[in-house]
Parts: structure tokens; C-alpha cells; sequence
């Protein structure tokens, strides 16, 4: 009996592990390049101050996926097309504006970092001077690629690649954590939760953003849909949600920063200058000679496979929103895409560096991300919307959650705050992005609380 109940139960993990997919989706773009940079960055600036956030990510991650997969579960639909039906075309105007704001500012940084490291790669293979070394150069060659990619579905081709770069330089990193020499006694500090130095808000919100980010649980419900999964698969969802986050973010985000935070301290003068040939000092203990070759091909592939994901993101809920088909079979969908795609050839032409850009767009990010998780919880929570409404242990991690969330992004507003007032004009336009979504959540709460007061 015990052999056939052990070959039920190992059956059953094959058949999930065949069935896995929507959520190693997510997981893939969260351990994009911009979470790569900001766990670079915390572990150069702060050594290992951040731990705590970078477990706390991979944790709190886990749960707001877990809670997004419920909305998809439950209601076999598009979390944009939920909230119009019963909460009004207002807020799902609202979540949609949230979503392409924070998609539309990341597609920018990432089609910064994915120009300037062709740029880099070029003049490093020895193409000599001209358009090939030129970052604007890539950017508008990259914006035509996916524009024409996305249109008629061969992007898929150059993710595929990209993924196998990002696998790779991901276990350089993951076999670097054995090689390189982690202080256990310092590593243990950082699991006691401080916000150090200036600017160290802004990378611990960079950090949770990665993980917990507006994209990653919004597009949740549509790829459970995608997959054609309902209630009856919760078993196969949850094993999807802590395998892909718990697991497999959870080691590849612990890996980055424990590498980090023990190499690049030394080896890196300036953090807030952190570019991509000093973060390729990290894995020189692993990788020796051609550590920077394997973290630009590294990077370089993140970028690729997390331009394409976050270039659907806009379209996908503004087609749910006006009731397209969310297919390149509809042109206006497809029109979308194209426009999204072009659009984003802009990002090679910004300034400053970007690494420094990627943590603040998932700073960014998580600010409009509070929102979204009030959103998830209204529906969880009413049964005119779900057959099975959140449990009490559901609704706790997900007010922590939302606590954890908003704390960390008014941290980084905070922080924001001064250069606003000093005239920089992104800063303030944070700091108005920030008000605003606080007044959307305070709006959402006395309708929940007037909705909930009329039944």
C-alpha cells in the first residue's frame, strides 16, 4: 500500500509538472533585468542590509500571485472585464491607467537597457565605430523587430533564445553563491528589517517591486484564462504559484543578491554608478575571464524575453476594457501592439544610466501596485463576484501584503519628495502618480465599505 500510495503521489507531481506554465510566465519577467539590477545594486550599495527584502519578495511575490490566480479561478475571466461588470467602468479605467502607466515607464527603461547592451556586446566583439556601437541605433532596430515580432507571432522565436541565455547566466549565479565567500554572520544581520542609508528606500522598493508588481498580478487572471483553468484545477494553480515564485524566483533572487552583496562591495567604487561591466565582476569568481561575457548575454536575454511580456501588457487590458479580441487576429488589437512596440524606440534616447533606471521603475511600480491589490481584494471578498470568497488566512496575508506594500512605496515617495520640491520634474510626477493612487484606494474602500453596508 505504501509503494502504491508513493507511486499515486510521485504520478501526481509528474502530471503537475507536465501541466506548469502560467506562472513561471510571471516568474520569467519578474526575474527580468530590472529585478537583476535592483538586487545588483542593493548588494553593492547596502551589502547585506536588504536581505530581508529580497526573502520578504520572494515570500509576499508567492502570495499576491497566489491571490491574482484566484480572481482568475474564480470568475473565468479578465480581471479588467470583472471590475467593469461589477465594480463600473470607472475603476476599470483606473486599473487600466495604473497598469500602462507602470508597463508604459518599465517598457521605456527596458528598451534602454536592451539598446545599450547590444551597443555594449557590439563594440566589445570589435564591429569598430558606427551605427552598430550606437545605443539609439539598437533602439529603434529593436522596436521594429517586436513591433513586427509581436504582429505576427514570431517574436516567440527570440524569447525562447533569450530564456536559454537567462537560464544560464541565472545558474552562474546560483553556482557562484557556492564558490564565492559568504559571511553568514553578516548575511544574518540583514534578515533584521532597516531601511539604510539615502537612497536605500528606493532599492528595497525596486527589490519588492520585482516580485510584487502591478504587471505580474494583473496579467495573472488572463493567463490562468489563457490555459483554461478553473476552480477545479486550484490544486495544479497553487503548486504553479510556489514552484515558479516560492521556488525558483526565491533561489534565483537569493543567488543575485548573496553574489552581490559579497563581491561587489570591493570591487565597485561608486554603487550609485553601477554599470554593466562592474556588476559582471560578481561572477568573475565562477566565471573568471568571461564573466563579462556570460552577465551581458545574461542581460542582455532578460531584456529581450521581458520586452515582448511587458509589450502585451498595455494592449491586453485596454482590449479587455473595450471589449476586443485579444488576439493579433483583431487589428485593432494588433494595431495596439504595433503602436506599444514603436513607442518604445524612445527609451534608447533617455538619459542617465540604466541600472539606476530599472531600480526606480520597479519603485515606480510598486507605488501604482497597492491599488491593484485593493482591487483583488474587494473581489475576493464579495460574493456576488465569487462563488468562494477569501478565507480569514487569505485575507490576513493579503493585508499584509498590501501593508508591506504601501509602506515600502511611501518610503520611496518620501524620498522623492525633495527633488520634487527641487523642480525635478519625474520626481514629481511620482509623487502626483503616488497621491492619486492614494486617493483611488481611499475612494475604493468607502465603496466596498458602502457596498457591503447596503447588502
Amino acid at each position: 500500500m505504501a509503494t502504491e500510495a508513493r507511486g499515486i503521489g510521485v504520478g501526481r507531481i509528474g502530471t503537475f509538472v507536465r501541466r506548469l506554465g502560467p506562472t513561471w510566465l510571471a516568474g520569467a519577467i519578474a526575474a527580468g533585468p530590472a529585478t537583476m539590477a535592483s538586487l545588483l545594486v542593493a548588494g553593492a550599495s547596502f551589502g547585506y542590509a536588504l536581505l530581508w527584502v529580497v526573502v520578504l519578495s520572494a515570500v509576499l511575490g508567492t502570495l499576491g500571485q497566489y491571490l491574482a490566480m484566484r480572481v482568475g479561478l474564480l470568475t473565468e475571466r479578465g480581471i479588467v472585464a470583472v471590475v467593469e461588470d461589477h465594480l463600473g467602468s470607472f475603476w476599470a479605467w483606473v486599473l487600466v491607467v495604473d497598469v500602462v502607466l507602470a508597463a508604459g515607464l518599465a517598457q521605456l527603461v527596458i528598451m534602454l537597457t536592451l539598446a545599450d547592451v547590444s551597443a555594449t556586446i557590439a563594440a566589445n566583439a570589435g564591429v569598430g565605430i558606427g551605427p552598430l556601437t550606437d545605443s539609439r541605433f539598437w533602439g529603434v532596430a529593436w522596436a521594429l523587430v517586436l513591433a513586427a515580432g509581436l504582429a505576427t507571432g514570431g517574436y516567440r522565436f527570440a524569447e525562447v533564445g533569450a530564456k536559454v541565455l537567462v537560464s544560464l547566466v541565472v545558474l552562474a549565479f546560483v553556482a557562484s553563491a557556492f564558490v564565492v565567500p559568504i559571511d553568514p554572520a553578516a548575511a544574518a544581520t540583514g534578515i533584521v528589517p532597516e531601511i539604510p542609508g539615502v537612497g536605500g528606500a528606493v532599492v528595497a522598493a525596486g527589490v519588492l517591486g520585482g516580485a510584487v508588481h502591478i504587471t505580474l498580478l494583473t496579467m495573472q487572471s488572463y493567463t490562468m484564462r489563457a490555459r483554461g483553468w478553473t476552480e477545479r484545477d486550484r490544486d495544479i494553480a497553487t503548486f504553479d504559484v510556489v514552484s515558479s515564485m516560492l521556488a525558483a524566483f526565491g533561489i534565483f533572487s537569493l543567488a543575485v543578491f548573496l553574489v552581490a552583496a559579497s563581491v561587489l562591495p570591493q570591487v565597485v567604487a561608486d554603487p550609485a554608478a553601477i554599470d554593466e561591466i562592474q556588476a559582471a565582476e560578481a561572477l568573475g569568481p565562477i566565471a573568471g575571464e568571461h564573466a563579462t561575457w556570460i552577465f551581458l548575454l545574461g542581460l542582455w536575454g532578460a531584456a529581450v524575453s521581458t520586452l515582448g511580456g511587458n509589450t502585451i501588457v498595455p494592449p491586453y487590458l485596454l482590449a479587455d476594457k473595450l471589449g476586443w479580441e485579444q488576439s493579433v487576429e483583431d487589428p485593432r488589437y494588433r494595431g495596439a501592439l504595433v503602436v506599444v512596440a514603436l513607442a518604445s524606440a524612445a527609451g534608447a534616447f533617455l538619459g542617465g544610466t540604466f541600472f539606476q533606471l530599472l531600480v526606480l521603475v520597479l519603485a515606480f511600480g510598486l507605488v501604482g501596485t497597492p491599488f491593484a491589490l485593493a482591487v483583488i481584494l474587494y473581489l475576493l471578498n464579495d460574493p456576488s463576484i465569487v462563488p468562494e470568497t477569501n478565507s480569514r488566512t487569505a485575507n490576513l496575508g493579503g493585508i499584509v501584503l498590501f501593508a508591506v506594500a504601501t509602506v515600502l512605496a511611501v518610503e520611496f515617495v518620501l524620498e522623492e519628495l525633495e527633488a520634487a520640491a527641487a523642480g525635478d520634474p519625474l520626481s514629481a510626477f511620482v509623487v502626483a502618480f503616488a497621491v492619486a493612487m492614494a486617493v483611488a484606494i481611499l475612494g475604493l474602500v468607502v465603496k466596498y465599505v458602502r457596498d457591503r453596508g447596503r447588502a
